[in-house]
């Protein structure tokens, strides 16, 4: 009976009433201010989510999971060192490539690349880069015949598609008798691809690995072999068992390695946006404690009159707990109801309002991705929801207490 009493003059005090409308008012400001920082938690860090899974199976698409180079200098003997990181279970397939910079100049448009040779048969159980061939065949590299793929980006750049030729003119200098001269070779364009990473599509370039040794000098040489394995979270400890096996003349570096600042400053952003976010969550909720402060003020015969029927303390107390963890609870609730919808559909809610505005929030050219992505994690949103409801609650804890000091006989002396 106490704890239903408790329970129903709790809730009863979150209602509006003639005498303390503008207590119920800051009582919704506060579910509201809750309700939005809760909601902007849930939606951002769900959008970051989806940034870091993006910018990963894109980066993925073009890089090795674990990329094998030799110390200091290109790979000679790469198919018996093939053969050896092929003996770890891990790995599912290898491919070597020759690459180096390079210039591309089509009729009066010239850009810089990095020119990646490959053997495409093998290239193809490495990387995705073959699915998202948008013109040609990555099959379309023939050794000798001088073929090229490029980013959609660069061929537009260049001004080229698929049958049209180019030069390719190394960065290295070739010593002739009549002096130093660059080298340079017609290509003729066989593919274009699109990842949808800018920095790769804008970039990069694919010749036939024996189109690169024989334009770069390398003879038999690569530059390093590019490995997948069946689980891209277990590259570190794959990269350090081959670091092992193979010895000192050869390197094995994982994708988390070959990326690590970049993603490093991914997670930071995401930690940082998470703390300034909260701040709202954390306003909001010590908005409760002003409320709570007024409604005791208000309150305070109210209080007199239960206390001299016998309520204890601890009754008063809980009484006006209830009361602030309703509110916390409500605004919690709405806004993780407001975020989970918003993050899973932020792929038609974002473009909705890019059509209405007239622009485009990520430009290609500016941003590694030009769609924003969301991923909802359900550890999260318990988290951003349970540190919410942590929040409310704490602010209820010294008005409560205020409460349950009053003095009846000083609270019904004006009375």
């Amino acid at each position: 009976m106490r704890r239903t009493f408790e329970w129903m003059i709790g809730l009863r005090y979150t209602r509006a009433k003639r005498r303390n409308r503008f207590v119920s008012f800051i009582s919704a400001t506060s579910i509201i201010g809750i309700t939005l920082g809760v909601t902007a938690l849930i939606v951002v860090i769900s959008v970051m989510n989806g940034f870091q899974d993006e910018l990963r199976e894109r980066i993925l698409g073009m890089t090795a999971h674990v990329t094998v180079t030799g110390r200091g200098e290109a790979l000679a003997d790469w198919e018996s060192v093939s053969e050896r990181v092929s003996a770890n279970p891990a790995v599912q397939a290898a491919a070597p490539y020759v690459q180096a910079e390079g210039m591309l100049s089509a009729e009066e448009e010239v850009s810089g690349a990095i020119v990646r040779g490959i053997e495409p048969e093998l290239e193809t159980p490495v990387t995705d880069i073959g699915a998202h061939m948008q013109e040609g065949a990555l099959d379309g590299l023939e050794a000798g015949e001088f073929g090229i793929v490029l980013g959609s980006a660069l061929a537009r750049s260049l001004g080229v598609g698929v049958g049209d030729r180019l030069m390719l003119i190394s960065a290295d200098v070739a010593v002739t008798p009549v002096g130093g001269m660059l080298r340079q070779r017609r290509f003729t364009v066989v593919g274009v691809f699109e990842v949808g990473m800018y920095e790769y599509d804008r970039g990069t370039a694919m010749i036939h690995m024996a189109d690169a040794q024989a334009l770069f000098r390398t003879g038999q040489e690569v530059s390093g072999l590019r490995l997948k394995l069946d689980d891209i979270f277990s590259a570190p400890a794959v990269a350090r068992d081959l670091n092992r096996d193979l010895g000192y003349s050869y390197a094995a570096q994982d994708w988390t390695q070959s990326n690590a600042n970049f993603f490093r400053a991914i997670q930071i952003e995401r930690t940082v946006m998470f703390i300034i976010l909260s701040l709202i969550v954390a306003v909001a909720a010590f908005n409760i404690v002003s409320t709570l402060v007024m409604l005791v003020t208000d309150k305070q015969g109210d209080i007199a009159i239960l206390r001299t029927l016998g309520a204890s303390p601890a009754s008063i107390m809980t009484i006006f707990i209830i009361t602030g963890v309703f509110i916390g609870l409500i605004g919690t609730a709405v806004g993780v109801g407001v975020g989970v919808l918003i993050a899973e559909n932020i792929d038609v809610i974002v473009p909705w309002i890019e059509n209405l505005a007239g622009t485009q929030f990520m430009p290609a050219d500016v941003y590694y991705i030009s769609e924003v992505p969301s991923r909802l994690d359900w550890g999260d949103v318990g988290l951003i929801g349970l540190m919410a409801f942590a929040l409310s609650f704490l602010a209820t804890l010294y008005p409560a207490w205020r409460a349950s000091r009053v003095q009846p006989a000083q609270a019904l002396r004006y009375e």
